[in-house]
């Protein structure tokens, strides 16, 4: 009985680990965005401080939740990052709270992307 119990107990906290974002270094994101194609790379920092190549939309991290343009499927690959990573977090705890199960958020931000000696973008 108590194994029944055990697996019963589990499974609400297994539903909550399918729908966890993904805290990926910058080779994890990299290859992220380049294996998923529709993914949405959104910059959560404020202020704006620079951005990634590609980066689709600019939304302040406590605001991610009432963004306009948050796909309709709730499937939708979707890539976050800011500064050093406590926004991008932030916004990726709430978009999953939200239902989105694809969501990944680039661990040390943009000050990792350019520790490894990748390049922020200035103009928006």
């Amino acid at each position: 009985a108590c194994g029944v119990d055990d697996v019963d107990q589990a499974t609400p906290s297994a539903d909550r680990g399918a729908a966890s974002s993904r805290l990926l270094d910058v080779d994890e994101f990299t290859e992220f965005l380049d294996a998923e194609s529709s993914a949405v790379l959104v910059n959560v920092h404020v202020p704006y401080e620079g951005h990634l190549d590609g980066t689709a939309a600019f939304v302040p991290f406590d605001e991610i939740e009432t963004w306009v343009d948050l796909p309709d499927d709730r499937n939708a690959p979707i890539a976050l990052y800011c500064r050093s990573g406590n926004m991008s977090g932030q916004a990726a705890s709430a978009l999953v709270d939200l239902g989105y199960s694809n969501v990944v958020d680039l661990d040390g931000g943009m000050n990792a992307w350019i520790a490894a000696g990748n390049e922020l973008l200035a103009n928006r």
